[in-house]
């Protein structure tokens, strides 16, 4: 069996942040987010990790992350950009945005190679035990299209201000997920969290309702699988929304879940969620890694 490796998703645009969220520094020893995440899965068994950005970040990459913990696991660089497309698709005249995180994990597929792989975000901090359940799953024996999600209680992906959105299992009595409905507007509620339909209706998510955070570790066969996903939607997205659709990772792995094409297990973790989608969220990152510290789940300097 080959070893995994982990993919992180940092080609967003950082628009509602401002600047490039990836690697603005999160503590005074100047780590940023993609630190932990490193960290906690190399801590875990993962011994290479590819960062999948845009060329035009990879300098700045390289500096802020890529250089320093290539010392101490693997570092492969991956590359989303607007020209990757199958035969036949064209984009709009002025579409910058990228194209959803399907795209990005299939622009990751020539380096990850015929290797199981681990995917997350880069802008997220998702806690050890996530990775700990990824690595034991992907170095485990399973069908090949079997597949993990690492679950996550509402109220512990929730920032103390503001709205998300969120991927919102069902989850059966075997604990195999049966679908993803993106909810947006979600915020804090005594009940556990309530989302804002776009008519301005609410709707209730009950405390322990779990919740996707793009935390996924895939046997390869997802990508033949997605890839025919993204070929099936990519035009007729782009026709309704030219400037703004998304092909999104839990939209696909649901409907491959619906189809019949794979079975993708849920594993709860207990860790809290925290990161970065606003600049008013960063000092409450840094509050929240300065506690992590002082317990004792990471050092001052996570790369002596």
């Amino acid at each position: 069996m080959e070893k995994p490796v982990l993919v992180i998703m940092a080609a967003g645009m950082s628009s509602r942040y401002g600047s490039l969220k990836q690697i603005d520094p999160v503590d005074e020893e100047g780590h940023i987010i993609i630190d932990f995440s490193v960290f906690d899965a190399h801590r875990a068994g993962f011994d290479e990790v590819i960062f999948l950005i845009k060329k035009n970040i990879s300098g700045a990459f390289h500096a802020a992350i890529g250089d320093r913990v290539s010392k101490y696991l693997k570092v492969s660089y991956a590359y989303q950009e607007l020209d990757m497309l199958p035969e036949g698709i064209t984009l709009p005249e002025g579409r910058e945005k990228p194209l959803g995180t399907t795209h990005a994990v299939l622009c990751a597929r020539p380096a990850v190679g015929t290797r199981p792989f681990a995917v997350i975000n880069a802008d997220d901090y998702y806690g050890p035990e996530a990775f700990e359940h990824l690595y034991k799953f992907l170095t485990s024996e399973h069908g090949a299209n079997e597949h993990l999600a690492v679950g996550y209680p509402v109220e512990n992906t929730l920032p103390e201000n503001g709205e998300v959105t969120r991927g919102v299992c069902q989850v059966n009595g075997e604990g195999y997920l049966t679908s993803i409905v993106e909810r947006m507007r979600i915020a804090r509620a005594d009940c556990g969290a309530v989302a804002t339909e776009d008519d301005g209706t609410t709707i209730a998510i009950p405390k322990g309702t779990t919740v996707s955070m793009n935390c996924w570790g895939f046997s390869n066969s997802i990508f033949d699988i997605l890839d025919d996903n993204f070929r099936a939607n990519i035009a007729a997205g782009l026709e309704k929304n030219p400037m703004k659709y998304e092909d999104l990772l839990p939209v696909a792995v649901c409907s491959a879940i619906q189809a019949g094409k794979v079975r993708v297990h849920v594993e709860p973790t207990h860790d809290a969620w925290f990161g970065v989608t606003h600049k008013d969220d960063k000092p409450v990152v840094m509050q929240k890694l300065k506690e992590l510290k002082q317990k004792g789940v990471y050092t001052e300097k996570l790369w002596n």
